[in-house]
């Protein structure tokens, strides 16, 4: 990425134009170094929807602090989010400080909304990962944080709500090393404890920093560090030089020279440190009373990478990069002509367009995409490519968006993340680019729904218009699947959590007025796998009915996969060959491969996937005229399937790890209302006058609890979950 970019600076010119294009491409090379995309992840409650109010009414965006819990906040935008005081939907905004662009994006920390977390990640550069001071990491905490890993997004971490009573910095600190495994780097001592804390003291440059109760942006008071905190500065200032010496070479040699680094190798080494992953910069403050929000900018500018810094997107190149007409594409390497060759684009505006949409909003008013541009320049009027299908798109307007309201630009940049209006049928995960350049870059992931509950239109007449407001539903969030039951002819709604599906069906409530809707009961997905296995068993698939017919045989064994049910690697199914001698062809084998695989859509004991089983080819026989893959591949699915039937198959229900925070006279009652709903009970850990209790519980268990816990506690109780794959399910009753 940094060859192509020197490539640019250094073009030797000799036209006056030619200079003049040149030191246009540096500026915008330069524009692009003081971008940073980032987002704010965090457990339910710990504050990232306040932390980012607070980051846009320092930079100006907005002309009032907006409070979670009074409905006014920018990010919050939806009604229902308003109502239940959570984040629910990703809202991205913008906003200038220092002379960066800091394009933000506030994500959801309730688990049901989990997959919205794991689309903005794909477009990310950093986060800031938000921790409670009192409670530290949280469960939510560590599955965004995994999240987070497995995109290789860098963070720096803020501790908030450091004026709360039993806030500790220390302690919290400690969570993160021993929960989330990186080295935790804190470079600022908190001035003052729970109600009196009132600033910190900035280690690299040893002042304090320190803010009042007041309205306004000028609260932050720069001076000098208390003589009461100097030695306890002075202490955690050499341990925080020794802790990035053992990590950073060029830290370790200044370090060993002088027994100290300096500020500038610091503040070097730790950016470096953060890039890498090796460690992450822990900060505190307390953002509901706005103390510590000007040191995190300082750190988000200062620590987190902008598009250049990160690696160049790598896609599957489509097919031949025409140049006639494609704005663009001049000088695109020759193997970008070859149809899945693996192509790398850098972060440069003059290079051909990428962008990958991460979100669609679908209103009565018209659709708006978000585009993440990862290379060239988009300008209002363009033809881009979906290169997914093949469509070209017009893109009519360019947006910067600030939640529910955006401001027009005329043109967008490598790294600059936008909406567009004028794109009619891209969805979440679709790449756009240059018509003469077409590359398919690799979708997020998306979750797998574990909850279904059947929608109906209280009215005849309404039932077209709830296939549309389904229809919407899915467009919008990738995670919501949508099917008829092909028995009972409903319509059913797929998605990862009751919460999820309740706000799902909400919102067509509230989106389209006087379409009444019946929901039924949520029910669960159920998966299937096998308990005990079958050996050596044979199926012949022959068929003749004129001309060329269709002949395989195969031998396959069918066993258990190891490791935990539900949770193994690659979808919990592998597939071996031991067949010797050339009785099964290559290409056969493949193909029995692929009949096995479609044999998993349904086991025998309802119908339901199949999952955590090994199948083995250990024999089969073909036939001169009559094999063939489609013959193979019949045949590899009816062996599975009857193979089933011998073997003794298990059923698997999901289950969840609920993490319930209770007052400590309520731990007894709530243990054993866990237990009535087939908990395990992990552990306790009290903590003050409250206590958390982990325990392991069906899913279909939790429907409802909400309303139970908030009755057994008067209301005092909370309770957060996460996935933990499945376990078997108990027989049904006879």
């Amino acid at each position: 990425m940094r060859t192509d970019v020197r490539r640019t600076h250094n073009a030797v010119t000799t036209t006056t134009s030619t200079t003049t294009t040149t030191a246009a491409a540096a500026a915008v090379l330069a524009g692009i170094t003081t971008v940073r995309n980032l987002g704010i992840l965090a457990h339910v409650d710990a504050g990232k929807t306040t932390v980012t109010e607070r980051i846009l009414f320092l930079a100006g965006e907005t002309h009032k602090r907006g409070e979670v819990h009074d409905g006014t906040t920018v990010t919050d935008c939806h009604p229902q989010e308003r109502e239940r005081g959570i984040t629910i939907f990703a809202a991205a905004v913008s906003c200038l400080w220092d002379g960066h662009r800091i394009n933000l994006i506030d994500t959801p920390g309730h688990v049901d909304f989990a997959d919205e977390v794991e689309r903005s990640l794909r477009v990310l550069d950093g986060a800031v990962a938000v921790f409670d001071a009192v409670a530290g990491v949280e469960p939510q905490s560590e599955s965004v944080w995994r999240q987070a890993d497995r995109h290789g997004v860098p963070r720096i971490a803020f501790v908030n709500k450091m004026d709360r009573a039993g806030a500790d910095l220390d302690a919290a600190v400690a969570s993160i090393r021993e929960r989330l495994h990186p080295v935790p780097l804190a470079v600022q001592l908190p001035i003052g404890r729970e109600s009196e804390f009132t600033g910190v003291v900035d280690l690299l440059t040893m002042r304090a920093l320190t803010w009042d109760d007041g309205p306004g942006r000028d609260g932050l008071q720069e001076g000098p560090v208390p003589e009461e905190l100097r030695a306890e500065a002075e202490h955690r200032r050499r341990r925080l030089d020794e802790a990035v010496a053992g990590l950073h070479p060029a830290a370790l040699e200044e370090y060993y020279e002088h027994s100290a680094l300096s500020t500038a190798t610091l503040a070097a080494a730790l950016r470096d440190l953060t890039h890498s992953g090796e460690a992450v910069v822990v900060l505190c403050g307390s953002a509901y009373r706005n103390r510590g929000v000007e040191p995190l900018l300082a750190a988000i500018t200062a620590y987190l990478p902008s598009p250049l810094d990160v690696p160049a997107v790598r896609g599957s190149a489509v097919g031949a990069a025409g140049s006639a007409g494609a704005a663009g594409t001049e000088g695109v390497a020759g193997a970008e002509g070859v149809a899945g060759a693996e192509v790398e684009r850098a972060a440069d505006p003059a290079g051909p367009l990428t962008a990958l949409v991460f979100k669609v909003n679908v209103t009565a008013s018209g659709r708006l995409t978000y585009l993440r541009l990862y290379a060239g320049t988009l300008r209002k009027g363009d033809t881009v490519l979906d290169a997914t299908t093949g469509r070209p798109e017009r893109i009519a307007r360019i947006l910067r968006a600030q939640a529910d309201s955006h401001t027009e630009t005329d043109s967008a940049v490598a790294g600059d993340i936008v909406a567009v209006i004028g794109v009619k049928a891209a969805r979440a995960g679709a790449t756009l680019c240059a018509p003469g350049a077409p590359l398919v870059l690799e979708p997020p992931v998306t979750a797998e729904p574990v909850v279904t509950v059947a929608v109906e239109a209280r009215r005849t007449v309404d039932t077209d218009r709830l296939a549309v407001a389904l229809a919407r539903l899915a467009e919008e969030d990738p995670s919501l699947v949508v099917r008829t039951d092909p028995e009972t002819g409903q319509r059913v709604l797929s998605g990862l959590g009751e919460l999820h599906l309740e706000v799902a069906v909400e919102k067509i409530r509230r989106d389209h007025n006087g379409l009444e809707v019946t929901v039924g009961r949520p029910q669960v997905a159920h998966r299937e796998t096998v308990e005990r296995g079958v050996t050596g068993h044979v199926h012949r698939h022959v068929k003749q009915d004129g001309g060329a017919g269709q002949f395989a045989q195969v031998v396959i064994d069918v066993a258990p996969l190891d490791g935990p049910v539900g949770t193994q690697e690659g979808g919990g199914f592998v597939f071996a060959s031991t067949v010797t001698g050339g009785r099964v062809p290559k290409e056969y084998v493949q193909a029995v491969e692929a009949g096995c695989r479609d044999a998993l859509a349904e086991g025998p004991l309802g119908g339901h996937p199949v999952t955590g089983l090994r199948v083995t080819l250990t024999d089969g026989a073909t036939h001169s005229k009559d094999s063939s893959d489609l013959a193979f591949r019949t045949a590899g699915r009816t062996a599975l399937r009857d193979a089933m039937r011998a073997c003794r198959m298990l059923l698997l229900e999901p289950v969840v790890e609920v993490t319930v925070t209770v007052p400590q006279e309520a731990v007894g009652g709530v243990l054993g209302d866990l237990a009535a709903r087939r908990g395990r009970v992990q552990g306790s850990d009290p903590h003050g006058a409250t206590a958390a209790v982990t325990a392991v519980v069906p899913l279909a268990e939790l429907f409802g609890y909400a309303t139970a816990l908030r009755s057994r506690t008067q209301g005092r109780g909370t309770f957060t979950t996460r996935p933990a794959g499945y376990a078997p399910a108990p027989a049904p009753a006879r």
